[in-house]
């Protein structure tokens, strides 16, 4: 009887350290798995955080850029943004609207644009037909695009009467003068400085820059007024090309 209790003794207390291994077993086992969550949470975090950071940066970079296109096309839609010379400011005190200003004439191809400016006048005359009717550059002028040297009313004053006529009369002369002052291409103040060669053929020399920009020997009165399709540089003197003044 008490060797049977023995064994029963025995077994249970085998049973009880087999249910021990057995708790202790599974409480090691959960441990790591409680450490991989948490690194996982971490983890998670921490690539949240650094896809949070990326896109407030492209966010940023994004606004940059796009205040830089507003600022460009506030300067090409601007008609006086690249205005040069000391007179284009009275300029837009005499004509500050209307199709005649700054504004109006960059709705305008040149020809037209340059019509209703009250400082070109003559010029207008005499593209148009006006002085001779076997000269009208209308057509051309306002069909392609040009970086156009316009003398003022004032510069076409300074030549003799006699001399003017004589040009006027000729239509070869006269178309000869007129294509001098016609640059294919348009041309900003910043880079129209160098020598170019005119419709006519012959070159015109333009230097300086900014207010001081001259044009053979012809300075400016107000440049880098838009049109539909050209850049207009006002002048104080006629350009002769060289071949006229031979003549």
């Amino acid at each position: 009887m008490k060797t049977e209790m023995r064994k029963t003794t025995s077994l249970l207390g085998i049973g009880m350290v087999a249910l021990l291994g057995l708790s202790a077993c599974g409480d090691n086992a959960e441990e790591p798995a409680a450490e991989t969550d948490q690194e996982m949470t971490e983890e998670t975090e921490g690539t949240e955080g650094t896809e949070t950071e990326a896109t407030d940066e492209e966010t940023e970079s994004m606004d940059e850029e796009e205040s830089m296109d507003d600022e460009e096309s506030m300067d090409e839609s601007d008609p006086a943004a690249n205005l040069v010379g000391a007179s284009c400011e009275a300029y837009a005190e005499e004509v500050p609207e209307g199709d005649g200003s700054v504004g109006g004439m960059a709705q305008d191809p040149v020809a037209t644009a340059a019509s209703n400016n009250p400082m070109l006048t003559t010029l207008t005359a005499a593209v148009s037909g006006e002085l001779n009717p076997d000269v009208d550059l209308v057509d051309t002028l306002n069909g392609d695009e040009f970086t156009v040297i316009a003398p003022t009313d004032d510069a076409f004053g300074e030549i003799p009467e006699e001399d003017l006529n004589a040009v006027v009369e000729d239509a070869d002369m006269l178309t000869e003068v007129l294509t001098y002052h016609v640059i294919p291409g348009q041309m900003s103040p910043d880079e129209i400085a160098g020598e170019h060669e005119t419709v006519n053929g012959a070159t015109v020399t333009i230097e300086g820059e900014g207010d001081d920009l001259t044009f053979d020997d012809a300075g400016l009165v107000c440049g880098g007024v838009m049109t539909s399709n050209a850049t207009v540089y006002m002048v104080d003197a006629v350009l002769m090309p060289a071949a006229a003044e031979e003549e």
